[in-house]
């Protein structure tokens, strides 16, 4: 007995040596906590590893050349520790290096739970206080990776069952999901809401919403996905706390009889399972997660949307909006730091640069400010520092030149990603804002998707388009 309650002891006791260190780091300034946040398909996995790749090796093979810590010579080495939650699995930093070294390489696994990861940044500082306390100074920074599928629920934790089915019933009249989602509506229409509830149907129904919810993401590219989990539900698969859909026809029902429901009947079981999981899923996941950030990177893939149209850029819009309403922003003191961190810069980077050639980027750079244009209207009332950046965290062609009828012009070398052949091609201008409706019906775009085209060698940095400005940009302030 003895022996356990001093285990216990010696336990609780680090446990207070380790929230010691992380609140002087955070008084120190010496403590970020990023937000990576990217929705599905936006290259959140291969940001996070190039970013950790670049620090680790210090940009051995590309210079660093815009983050001044390299540039100034007072980066000193960079390595990852231990995390501070034991119980969540690290970031898997190592299998993703080893599928970007494969002979052909190929792109890392996507996200399909949480992890996390943890870099000791070692430098010399140069204009802060800590230069007189230390010849060496650390910036600890903390990366947390989680599926984008599961960022979009966020926005529910504000809403009711009733406000989310209007929102939902909104979205599924109208196009493009209008046209897949019309017998799923059908089905709900002849259901008696105050009907005994069938388990079995509702698993039925529930079901049918999880595939057109594949539908809108896989087959038309769409990104306002909810509930998120219904699409990666990792351990809670078969669960009926998944077992839940929105009812778009709640104006059949007088407020008295809806208020009345029990969990007996179909709409009750509805509005139950529905507040259940908002309250046990997706507040859990924000408590746990999203309430101490510093600052965010928002990843946007800007040119895969202009394959399927107009309302698929719309709604990746709309999600960005959206998801940013989650997020604490402000001004950052020594105060808000130790105990309620907000987030005081905001980089929007648009993903894939390398999948265009360089003299179209900064027509990218103003389509991204387009799909932003209203979050950063919104964010900029709080005094926010935010800057837009074209990217490639890893880059995937080599760009060259040829001849096309007596004119040279840029073309890119890369592996296409669905037959993996080597291609070189003139992938197209990208329009500096998204084109009408009109303009889609007559015509339209046809951006490539590229796999890796080399192998990246052992202690070498990964090829990149302006993953130093992102880091001067994340880091470059702490650092001084």
């Amino acid at each position: 007995m003895a022996l356990i309650e001093k285990d216990t002891f010696k336990k609780l006791a680090n446990k207070v040596k380790s929230t010691t260190k992380e609140v002087l780091h955070r008084g120190l300034d010496q403590h970020i906590n990023l937000a990576v946040t990217g929705l599905s398909q936006s290259g959140k996995t291969a940001f996070i590893t190039s970013l950790v790749n670049q620090l680790v090796n210090e940009g051995n093979g590309q210079a660093l050349s815009f983050f001044k810590p390299v540039h100034d010579g007072r980066f000193i080495a960079a390595k990852r520790v231990s995390q501070s939650n034991f119980h969540i699995s690290r970031f898997d930093y190592d299998g993703a290096i080893e599928q970007l070294s494969l002979s052909p390489p190929q792109w890392p696994q996507a996200t399909r739970s949480i992890s996390e990861l943890r870099l000791a940044i070692r430098y010399y500082p140069k204009d802060s206080i800590l230069k007189y306390t230390n010849e060496m100074a650390t910036l600890y920074l903390d990366i947390t990776d989680y599926p984008g599928e599961w960022l979009l629920d966020l926005p529910m934790l504000d809403q009711t069952f009733e406000q989310w089915s209007t929102y939902m019933a909104d979205l599924l009249n109208k196009p493009p999901r209008a046209e897949h989602a019309k017998s799923f509506l059908q089905k709900l229409k002849d259901i008696d809401p105050l009907s005994p509830v069938d388990e079995s149907l509702l698993a039925e129904l529930a079901q049918e919403y999880t595939e057109l919810l594949h539908t809108f993401r896989n087959d038309l590219g769409l990104s306002v996905i909810q509930p998120g989990r219904f699409i990666l539900p990792g351990e809670l698969a078969g669960a009926p706390i998944l077992q839940f859909i929105p009812y778009p026809f709640l104006d059949v029902l007088s407020d008295e009889s809806y208020n009345k429901a029990d969990q007996q009947t179909f709409i009750g079981m509805l509005r139950a399972r529905y507040l259940e999981y908002r309250e046990r899923i997706v507040r859990k996941f924000y408590q746990q997660h999203f309430v101490n950030f510093d600052r965010q990177i928002i990843l946007a893939d800007c040119l895969t949307p202009l394959n399927n149209g107009a309302e698929t850029f719309n709604d990746l819009e709309q999600a960005i909006g959206y998801i940013l309403e989650s997020f604490a922003y402000g001004k950052s003191n020594f105060f808000t730091r130790l105990f309620s961190p907000k987030i005081d810069k905001v980089l929007f980077a648009a993903t894939k640069a390398d999948h265009i050639t360089a003299e179209q980027h900064p027509a990218l750079l103003s389509l991204l400010d387009q799909l932003v244009y209203k979050a950063k209207k919104s964010l900029s009332f709080d005094a926010l520092e935010m800057k837009s950046l074209a990217i490639a965290s890893v880059k995937a062609t080599e760009q060259g030149k040829s001849v096309y009828q007596g004119k040279s012009i840029n073309v890119l070398k890369g592996r296409r990603l669905d037959t993996h052949q080597v291609i070189t091609v003139f992938p197209g201008a990208v329009p500096k804002r998204l084109p009408d409706a009109d303009y889609f019906k007559e015509r339209s775009f046809n951006y490539i998707a590229f796999a890796p085209l080399n192998p990246v060698q052992e202690h070498e940095s990964l090829a990149n388009i302006r993953m130093d400005q992102v880091l001067q940009f994340l880091l470059g302030d702490k650092m001084k």
